[in-house]
């Protein structure tokens, strides 16, 4: 267990560039160190200790990718949190002129300036602070990396989300330039622009294509040349080279197994090969409306599979179970799909048909007269009839 250090101050007395923007009326902040990471927040110590917490763990997912050596950094991390949104737009806006969304990176050539801020509880926190504190990291230990990792990995890991109720975080595969990206066809960028970009300028698309290149590398397959490709890569970045020379090193490395030429065209058939979640569950309706419920099974679990907290699989899925008489299963799908949002009435309906095939009359009957009841212009007539019959 990492130690963690907690203090409690009045902003009005803070030895930090945080004492200017408050008064001896401002709120009590609480300061909470670990290994890696100084946070500050006026939140008080449960909110202190759990950003702190979410961004250890962020850290060693990063850094299981990564491998830097956190003995290189010249100090902890250092996260400034607001709960007043009036405060942190003061604050970010005394910073670089605006403000920004739910959190933002500000990046000094001296460590100790650097910092992420956060405003708790801002409707584009969650995203944005996925998407700062990777940036955060990566420029901890390369302060000018090249931009298409920076950009490409911040979007890969803005998925990354912070259960403050189990304090983990879970993962679920961002895709959501994915279909951005499939449209380009043949208007995507070369590879070596978005590789050279640092050098020549950003190309247009430069975000989208960034993360789906970031995708490629870590999930070409069963070639493993571009994965041992991009993490050796990693290790011949420096602290000490621009942005630019750092993008012509990377690609350098990235080129010297594979031509330009094989490259682009093993992205574009992983591109092609991509399924977005809407596609693989409009490909596993149109499987189990033909009775290829061996298809639509594969299609239905590909889709649980990259967004697990997505009701439409889980329904599906139950309705499968059923076809094939194994109601236990049905059951749990069905349950698991009204826990993550479905429509209450249809899958209540398809709960009290599944148990009234199992032979759970008093189940079948309390769930059909819900969805008759939630929705009678749907179900009324339906359920009364089987209602009638089970009673």
């Amino acid at each position: 267990m990492k130690r963690i250090v907690v203090t409690l101050f009045f902003a009005a007395i803070i030895l930090s560039p945080l004492a200017a923007q408050y008064d001896a009326t401002s709120p009590i902040r609480v300061e909470v160190r670990n290994q890696y990471f100084n946070v500050i927040s006026d939140g008080g110590s449960y909110d202190a200790e759990t950003l702190c917490r979410e961004m250890e763990l962020r850290f060693d997912v990063y850094n299981r990718l990564f491998r830097f050596n956190p003995s290189a950094l010249s100090g902890p991390l250092r996260v400034v949190a607001f709960t007043n949104k009036s405060a942190y737009d003061s604050y970010v806006t005394s910073k670089l002129g605006s403000t920004r969304d739910g959190a933002v990176y500000l990046h000094y050539s001296q460590p100790e300036r650097r910092e992420l801020v956060v405003n708790r509880g801002a409707p584009d926190e969650e995203r944005m602070l996925a998407h700062q504190a990777f940036i955060q990291f990566f420029r901890a230990f390369i302060p000018y990396p090249p931009s298409w990792m920076r950009e490409g990995f911040a979007i890969y890991f803005n998925t990354l989300k912070f259960d403050r109720d189990t304090r983990e975080l879970r993962y679920e595969e961002n895709l959501s330039w994915l279909e951005t990206v499939k449209n380009l066809g043949t208007h995507q960028p070369s590879l070596e622009s978005v590789f050279l970009a640092d050098m020549n300028g950003m190309p247009e698309y430069f975000q989208p294509v960034s993360w789906a290149v970031v995708s490629f590398f870590l999930n070409s397959g069963g070639n493993g040349d571009y994965f041992r490709a991009i993490t050796e890569a990693f290790m011949l970045l420096s602290p000490n080279n621009s942005a630019a020379e750092n993008s012509q090193v990377v690609m350098e490395r990235l080129t010297s197994w594979n031509t330009l030429e094989r490259m682009r065209a093993d992205y574009n058939n992983y591109v092609a090969s991509r399924k977005t979640f809407a596609e693989l569950i409009d490909l596993g309706q149109q499987a189990y409306n033909a009775k290829d419920l061996e298809n639509a099974e594969s299609y239905f679990l590909a889709a649980l599979y990259q967004k697990p907290s997505h009701y439409a699989a889980y329904y599906y899925l139950g309705l499968l179970a059923y076809e094939e008489d194994n109601y236990d299963m049905a059951d749990a799908y069905y349950r698991s799909a009204l826990e993550y949002g479905a429509d209450s009435a249809l899958v209540k309906y398809a709960l009290g048909i599944n148990a009234a095939t199992a032979g759970r009359n008093s189940e079948a009957l309390a769930y059909l007269e819900e969805a008759s009841y939630e929705s009678p212009e749907r179900y009324k007539e339906r359920a009364e009839s089987i209602i009638i019959r089970l009673k």
